[in-house]
């Protein structure tokens, strides 16, 4: 959510900040239905003191024998009351006019983030790790899988596609890696474990940027409840309405949790296989910072979930986000990219955004800095540490043997109950 204030008070660089997401001009038709609001909720207010003014004025005409006053002051009382209500609606819709203008329109991009369309005008910012080089011809993890207990089949008949059932040695890799995520993230890099819910009401996605624009992405309960699509959402909203206590910031939370995405937009994209899912698990990083803070919290946060990479041996790089390709609460994103040998890609398998305070403003997230009475919202972040169902696919790819067999990563023996290799079945 944007300040109104700000557009207010420098509508160009507004616009010009969102020309760079490829995004129309907003700042005069804000401005407009502000002027609107602010004329509503001015004319409600005096229409409101005129009633309490006249109201008070009734008992001193009375006390002076006044009765003409009196009784003409009872009939203003009696047209405001009247006029009040609608004076009232007429200021809550030139409210929710104006919300549901700034709800829709996109985080204004950091300074530093490189102008551009799309995917291919991202920025490589470093690379990690050695590509292995194989003695046979790589194959893709929906090739290798099956045999080891990556089931398509059984996960289409019971839910349709896009759902995979996992058995043995395959299941327990797939927990062996969130567990150590899990572990790394709480043991190692400060944040705390949370077991959020699952399911969310409105308030938390719409608080996170989910709503309105992106509902059709996301399933619905016939309840009128959310199934998160990360747990970024229970996370954050962790802190919603909140004056939070400045001397515990930065709060750095963590969970694993299954998320759930209807991939609405991604239809016909990554059909084969396991990387996009309608249902899979995640280790999700949370920051809320103070503003000054937020920069190098994102540098951090990033760095963390680079870790688990690097413990795994497995090799990435690090991309800097466009305007274009950034999301749409964001201000500034990396995306940690796997090298799949498989593929012949890399592709993604982490995202930390820092969103300055846009989430911030729709939660009314705020603290009070120190040594000032008024309070001032808080920054938010948000990250992959990592995406559970594509490390297990790039670990497929990465450690595959040419019998089909993959080595389990040394970093995740100690989780195996003695499996050093999945092999295949007979």
């Amino acid at each position: 959510m944007h300040d109104i204030r700000t557009i207010r008070d420098n509508p160009e660089a507004f616009d010009a900040a969102l020309a760079k997401r490829g995004a129309e001009p907003m700042a005069a038709e804000l401005i407009s239905a502000d002027e609107v609001r602010r004329a509503s909720a001015t004319r409600l207010q005096e229409a409101q003191n005129r009633r309490n003014e006249a109201s008070k004025l009734i008992g001193q005409a009375m006390g002076r024998g006044d009765t003409e006053t009196a009784e003409a002051l009872k009939a203003e009382v009696g047209e405001l009351k009247e006029i009040l209500p609608a004076l009232e609606e007429t200021a809550r819709a030139a409210d929710r006019q104006l919300e549901d203008l700034l709800a829709v329109i996109p985080n204004l991009p950091a300074e530093d983030v490189p102008v551009g369309e799309d995917e291919d005008d991202n920025v490589e910012v470093s690379t990690w790790g050695e590509k292995r080089s194989f003695a046979f011809e790589p194959k893709e993890h929906a090739d290798i899988g099956p045999a080891l207990g990556m089931d398509f089949e059984t996960g289409a008949n019971i839910s349709g596609a896009r759902f995979t059932f996992l058995r043995g040695g395959m299941a327990r890799l797939h927990r062996a890696l969130a567990q150590f995520m899990l572990d790394r993230q709480t043991g190692e890099n400060g944040y705390t474990e949370c077991n959020p819910p699952v399911l969310v009401n409105d308030a938390a996605m719409y608080g996170t940027d989910k709503l309105p624009k992106f509902a059709e992405d996301s399933f619905r309960t016939t309840d009128g409840r959310w199934l998160i699509p990360t747990s970024e959402v229970s996370l954050t909203a962790s802190v919603m309405g909140q004056i939070i206590d400045n001397d515990i910031l930065p709060i750095r939370l963590t969970a694993l949790t299954p998320c759930f995405r209807s991939e609405a937009g991604a239809a016909g994209k990554d059909t084969r296989g396991f990387i996009r899912q309608h249902q899979f698990e995640k280790v999700e990083l949370v920051s809320i910072t103070r503003p000054e803070d937020s920069e190098a919290e994102h540098e951090r946060m990033t760095a963390c979930a680079e870790g688990i990479l690097q413990a795994l041996g497995l090799p990435y790089r690090k991309v800097l986000l466009c305007t274009g390709d950034m999301g749409f609460g964001a201000r500034k994103t990396y995306d940690l990219e796997v090298w799949l040998p498989g593929q012949g890609a890399y592709r993604e398998i982490s995202s930390c955004s820092n969103t300055g305070d846009f989430q911030a403003r729709r939660m009314n997230s705020r603290y009070r800095p120190e040594g000032e009475k008024k309070t001032a919202f808080v920054h938010t972040l948000n990250g992959s540490g990592l995406a559970v169902g594509r490390t297990l696919v790039a670990v497929l790819e990465n450690y595959q043997l040419e019998d089909g067999s993959v080595d389990v990563p040394e970093a995740l023996l100690g989780y195996m109950g003695g499996i050093s290799r999945l092999m295949p079945a007979a």
